[in-house]
């Protein structure tokens, strides 16, 4: 895929790479037990792990006595994963065109890597075509800001203070679907038995160390809202930090900040009798 927003991904995961693990993984982590949860995996099970990241999901599923492959757009984040977990298989590969045969894999997992994709629908019809029948994929997404108040927290300083229509490729929607009947109906689409499909709103608690970290995440550890707030005015920029802390500091517990961050967990079957 050599789209403009693919390519806006790629270049900002192999800039930030380095930052995924101290930063962000110690949210996205914990969203990893609910995901293999719903998606049933269990030892002896062929594993993808889409946008794997550093590896969390493959040696998660590894520990269960399952056979991971991670799969990963950015060759620094494999560079990572195979530096953090010599013992399983990382590979660079495209999720919306995945390097595997038909009816290959027991279970396709993504965690949080669909919004990343400029076609996340392609990335679902793949993840069908290299399942055997009977298995299932399992990924998460986070939940808008209505349901969760870390998106809350940054949905509201960027839309009270930022300029944003600003010069940023087009992707998906932040929430890439509004819930539970659109997501069944998009799996269906990609071929899934949405009857079968699982849905649930898992929340977690981020802490972290000030009230201002989450904006210096924000800014320089991730991709999309950094190009956001990379075309912001100095003035701008300072208005977006100030109304982050702000709204941070109602969350100070003790010396930490423990903010609630809400994610859907969904698996699906391919049915048996296709």
């Amino acid at each position: 895929m050599n789209d403009a927003f693919t390519e806006f991904e790629h270049e900002g995961w192999e800039r930030v790479a380095d930052k995924y693990d101290s930063v962000w993984s110690t949210s996205t982590r914990q969203f990893i037990p609910p995901l293999l949860d719903a998606a049933q995996v269990s030892a002896g099970m062929s594993i993808l792990d889409v946008g794997c990241g550093p590896g969390y999901v493959s040696t998660a599923a590894a520990e269960r006595g399952a056979k991971p492959i991670g799969l990963d757009f950015s060759k620094e984040m494999i560079a990572i994963a195979k530096k953090m977990f010599p013992n399983i298989e990382f590979r660079e590969g495209d999720a919306q065109d995945l390097p595997f045969a038909d009816a290959s894999l027991a279970r396709v997992l993504a965690n949080f890597a669909l919004l990343h994709l400029s076609d996340p629908e392609r990335a679902c019809a793949d993840a069908f075509r290299v399942l055997k029948p009977g298995g299932k994929f399992g990924f998460t997404v986070w939940a808008p800001p209505s349901e969760s108040p870390y998106a809350k927290i940054i949905d509201d300083a960027i839309q009270a203070h930022a300029a944003v229509n600003v010069d940023l490729p087009a992707g998906p929607p932040h929430y890439l679907f509004a819930g539970r009947e659109e997501f069944r109906q998009a799996l269906e689409r990609a071929g899934f038995d949405g009857a079968s499909m699982i849905f649930k709103v898992h929340t977690i608690e981020w802490n972290v160390p000030t009230a201002r970290y989450v904006f210096d995440a924000e800014r320089n550890a991730g991709v999309r809202t950094a190009g956001l707030l990379a075309r912001q005015t100095p003035e701008k920029l300072s208005a977006i930090q100030f109304a982050i802390e702000d709204a941070v500091r109602p969350y100070a517990r003790n010396d930490r900040f423990c903010i609630p961050k809400a994610a859907y967990v969904i698996a699906v079957s391919k049915t048996s009798d296709l």
